[in-house]
């Protein structure tokens, strides 16, 4: 486990269970106050308590629940220093003619939608404090071959936007002292991924990612905002020590290379 000691308000988008869930642990074992938000309000309420936060429902796709959700935060807790934009679904696993419409498009608007509107909302704080960081929980779906994904149709187009958007705004909110991250936990088991691999798949440690965004929030890793980064596969320590080489040669970043 990290070491790192944080302080300061973690709002944690979907953290009533697994990624999520443990996440927002592992910020609150660090010091942090820590709000947990997501649609089920028994198990974000439940998470709550038992790690000594803030339990609040909300769909991140809807602005004004959102808008709800991070005031209400800043009212209980104080100004929002850390954003985890981890709510996410991975829709049907049907083929696209035989998916209807508004169920394809459910699926950009929490993984993609629900990060910009979190991300909207409490960027002015953090812009006018000159400090802040936000997490975009991403996914290997973004990058991989298309049969090496067996989620929904959906969610690796939603994937690669959600890395698009991290890097973008990564580059926006960097001169204001606001760092973005891009990260992904790996393949860990969850009621999202265990009915969709065999048990002999290789499975990531679920300690991994919540330990990234431990030694993110300390900020001993800014240089790296905007990047992709591997829970299991980076060791962000090493590539915070070749941090100019990873912007020179635009490494751990969703390209097409020829």
């Amino acid at each position: 486990m990290s070491s790192d000691l944080l302080e300061g308000v973690a709002l944690v988008t979907g953290g009533g269970r697994g990624i999520g869930r443990s996440i927002a642990a592992e910020l609150a074992e660090a010091g942090m106050r820590v709000a947990i938000a997501g649609r089920t309000a028994a198990l974000v309420e439940a998470t709550a308590a038992e790690i000594g936060g803030l339990g609040l429902a909300a769909d991140v796709s809807d602005r004004a629940d959102v808008d709800a959700l991070v005031a209400e935060v800043e009212q209980r807790l104080g100004p929002i220093e850390l954003l985890v934009n981890n709510a996410g679904i991975s829709g049907a696993r049907v083929l696209a003619w035989e998916e209807e419409p508004e169920d394809w498009w459910r699926v950009f608007e929490i993984n993609v939608l629900g990060a910009f509107l979190c991300s909207r909302a409490v960027l002015p704080g953090m812009i006018e404090r000159g400090r802040g960081r936000i997490f975009n929980v991403g996914s290997g779906a973004s990058y991989l071959p298309i049969h090496w994904v067996g989620s929904g149709k959906a969610y690796m187009p939603s994937m690669a936007d959600l890395g698009r958007f991290a890097e973008n705004l990564a580059a926006q909110t960097e001169p204001h002292g606001v760092h973005v991250f891009l990260i992904s936990p790996g393949l860990v088991r969850s009621d999202m991924t265990a009915t969709v691999f065999p048990d002999d798949a290789p499975w990531t440690p679920p300690e991994l990612a919540p330990r990234l965004v431990r030694v993110l929030a300390s900020g001993r890793a800014d240089a790296l905002a905007g990047r992709y980064l591997h829970a299991e596969h980076d060791d962000v320590e090493e590539l915070s020590r070749r941090a100019n080489e990873v912007r020179e040669q635009d490494l751990n970043a969703i390209r097409l290379r020829r």
